[in-house]
């Protein structure tokens, strides 16, 4: 997975535009490739240590705390309602809550985007398909067309807003980027994952809401993406996405859910317990399908970049997809760092991969995310 440290301008006058296609798991072998370019990732100003979290709101229920102080989190990026009179941070209204949404979506979308297209040596004008994808609340127009406007992307730009898919969005997004990039080759398409999670928090006290509030950060993360050479002739090298699969889990469907809280007055996700459980019991046979089709073998995986989803389902993923703990240490060096930033998780754990400087031409990787429905998305990648 080379950086890319150099690429020719891509301006919008030099394309065409074309409508968003949809996009199929499987890119085919006649098509260019599609390759990534560059990363880039975002998070919001102050970061809070789980202790500190606890003070911040009084929390004193053992069991509570307990469930903080055990999450393999060490500190989390969040924007917190402001304090009241008397110093304690007052309740934010469902409106309140939508309008941190989209003030902290654009903020980090529009930082992490603009790192992404730096270091792909690529300007704003070069985007001709943007996908957004987030579940921390809901735009209409979405972070696609806000995003065009100020960032100064062509408006003729094709764009796609992924809205509530939950933590396995980040993949669901990446398909749909691959497939318009093979079917338009040299042209630039972005993923962009933008999550405030502390938009969709619920301080209620109960046990329910306390294990999403101990576990979610707020982050964003894009990932540029072309088939084929760029103007300039650069391409070659890139890591390529070969192919992609996606398992649901019907009897699971209700297991992570976004319900509207009567006596809050506001959204509140739900975490059954045996998610993690049930992830990994599914693990293998996600995986297995995706080697499977594409003839490679578990032994020639070199590199696993998997859903910081929490301390459980990390473990439950590893152990049944018999993955040792330096398989997944920029899972678990995310959870520690960030905590579950949601769909956009996968990528922080691939630019610290990238970052690491061990990846060698020809590795093959597998990208797996985890979210509601349940679901299981994987990704095949050629470095």
């Amino acid at each position: 997975m080379a950086r890319l440290t150099a690429a020719g301008r891509h301006t919008a006058e030099s394309t065409s535009h074309h409508p968003a296609g949809a996009a199929a798991h499987t890119i085919g072998p006649a098509a260019p490739r599609p390759r990534i370019l560059g990363v880039g990732t975002a998070v919001p100003d102050n970061s809070y240590t789980q202790e500190e979290l606890l003070e911040e709101f009084r929390i004193t229920d053992p069991k509570i705390r307990s469930v903080f102080l055990n999450s393999a989190i060490e500190r989390r990026y969040l924007t917190l309602p402001p304090e009241g009179p008397e110093g304690v941070r007052r309740p934010e209204t469902q409106g309140q809550l939508l309008a941190k949404h989209r003030a902290q979506g654009l903020d980090m979308g529009g930082r992490a985007l603009s790192e992404c297209l730096k270091d792909a040596g690529a300007e704003p004008a070069a985007i001709r398909y943007l996908v957004c994808v987030s579940s921390t609340g809901f735009l209409t127009p979405g972070f696609s067309a806000l995003l065009i406007r100020e960032l100064g992307i062509d408006p003729d730009c094709a764009r796609l807003d992924v809205v509530g898919m939950g933590c396995n969005a980040g993949l669901n997004g990446l398909t749909a980027v691959a497939g318009w990039a093979a079917a338009h080759p040299g042209e630039l398409a972005v993923l962009l994952c933008t999550e405030a999670c502390s938009a969709a928090y619920v301080f209620d006290g109960t046990m329910r809401t306390s294990v999403v509030n101990s576990l979610f950060g707020d982050g964003a993360a894009a990932l540029a993406v072309r088939a084929g050479e760029g103007p300039d002739g650069t391409g070659a090298g890139l890591p390529e996405l070969l192919d992609f699969s996606s398992h649901l889990i019907p009897d699971a469907i209700d297991a992570m859910r976004f319900d509207w809280d009567d006596d809050a007055g506001r959204f509140s996700f739900f975490l059954d317990r045996e998610v993690p459980y049930v992830i990994g019991a599914h693990a293998e046979e996600a995986v297995g399908r995706l080697l499977n089709k594409n003839g490679i073998a578990r032994s020639r995986i070199a590199h696993w970049i998997v859903h910081s989803g929490g301390k459980k389902v990390i473990d439950s993923v590893r152990v049944n997809l018999g993955l040792t703990a330096h398989d997944v240490r920029h899972t678990n060096e995310v959870l520690r760092d960030f905590g579950n930033l949601s769909s956009g998780s996968f990528l922080f754990s691939y630019q610290r991969l990238r970052n690491e400087g061990v990846v060698r031409p020809g590795d093959h990787a597998v990208f797996m995310t985890m979210g509601p429905g349940s679901t299981i998305e994987t990704a095949l990648v050629r470095c």
